[in-house]
């Protein structure tokens, strides 16, 4: 079993659940989050702000905030992982900074609380 995390766009969320709905991926989670990848802060004027220079932090500006983000979770079974993040990768990349990021971890053990399965029992 994996844990797929996808963290999107806030406006490619419907398409993304949409993608996954057609391709058989019904069982998900999805919550907001804010945040920001590394290549939207210049880390000499970051520096700046931290040591308390004004002109650094009014520098800063828009690219020191974070950023309003979702974050989808989808535990699957092994096979299924390719074609999951393809999806993903296939509705979401505009090609433009901020359009997210997939991270695929092993998960050892689920158990469904209703029936006490373990394993791929408990998510199929």
């Amino acid at each position: 079993m994996k844990e797929i995390t996808a963290i999107l766009r806030m406006d490619m969320m419907n398409r993304t659940k949409k993608a996954l709905t057609e391709l058989g991926v019904d069982a998900f989670y999805a919550f907001e989050a804010q945040g920001r990848g590394k290549g939207f802060v210049n880390k000499k004027v970051l520096a700046g702000m931290e040591k308390g220079y004004e002109e650094a932090a009014a520098v800063l500006g828009e690219k020191g905030k974070l950023y309003p983000k979702r974050v989808l979770v989808a535990v699957v079974q092994d096979v299924e992982v390719d074609a999951i993040v393809q999806t993903i990768i296939a509705t979401n990349q505009t090609g433009k900074p901020g359009d997210g990021k997939v991270f695929v971890c092993p998960v050892n053990d689920a158990v469904r609380v209703r029936s006490g399965e373990h394993g791929e029992k408990s998510i199929a």
